[in-house]
């Protein structure tokens, strides 16, 4: 009998087919027992009709269709709350654009396995701040921005973790059931921070491997100047309840 965790890849998608078909591929390789879920908020290019024609063909390929750009946060939430509602030990959240290499996943899964003592991750955090990890393709304003956001919301939020902002992360279900996802405050990418936050609070173990995060090299970023005001904002806002105790 089969007992290695179920794991379902989560992956948010806006206008990600010259990605999305490749990733796929990539990701069953590196974890061939895992099922991959696309969370498609209405993509224009054709990604939603290329997910519906995966599905159909694979039975570990599963899509869920938005009507518009409702935020990434959002979107994520629909994935982890699918992974608790269809039984899955183990959701895997990634990025579309390749930034999150899948070689990765291996490393990620193995840092959730308990052994015999129960020691095991309850979250682990691909990060691009331990010994190993690095960022390859960004300008040193965006290295430079990241490592601030970071440093403030270990600050703010009381985190241990070297890679708060970093969203490429497997999370175990049954830690995921201790919190209320309905009060996850944001909406775009400030919900790494936010979840990171909500599960330190629920006692969850938090572990980090090295990652190498490249640049995307095909597509357009979805990160504007307004989503980063509102997460900092977002931030300071959790920092207070944090301070507070509430």
């Amino acid at each position: 009998m089969n007992t290695e965790p179920r794991t379902l890849v989560v992956i948010a998608t806006y206008n990600e087919i010259d990605n999305l078909p490749r990733l796929t591929d990539e990701v069953l390789q590196h974890a061939p027992q895992s099922h991959v879920l696309v969370i498609d908020d209405g993509s224009p290019d054709g990604t939603g009709q290329w997910c519906d024609e995966r599905a159909a063909q694979d039975d570990r390929f599963h899509v869920i269709h938005r009507a518009s750009k409702l935020g990434l946060g959002t979107a994520t939430v629909a994935g982890l709350r699918y992974a608790i509602e269809h039984g899955f030990d183990y959701a895997l959240v990634m990025d579309a654009d390749f930034s999150h290499p899948p070689r990765y996943i291996p490393s990620l899964l193995a840092g959730m396995a308990r052994d015999a003592r129960g020691d095991g991750a309850d979250v682990m955090v691909g990060s691009r701040y331990v010994p190993g990890g690095r960022i390859e393709g960004w300008p040193w304003y965006r290295h430079w921005m990241s490592r601030g956001v970071n440093r403030y919301a270990r600050w703010m939020l009381g985190l241990r973790t070297r890679d708060c902002s970093g969203a490429f992360r497997c999370y175990r279900t049954e830690q995921l059931r201790q919190i209320d996802l309905s009060q996850l405050r944001s909406r775009g990418y400030s919900y790494v921070e936010e979840l990171l936050w909500m599960l330190k609070r629920s006692g969850a173990r938090i572990g980090e491997t090295p990652i190498v995060f490249v640049d995307r090299q095909l597509g357009r970023t979805k990160i504007n100047g307004r989503e980063a005001v509102a997460a900092l904002w977002i931030l300071f806002r959790l920092g207070i309840r944090n301070y507070l105790g509430l």
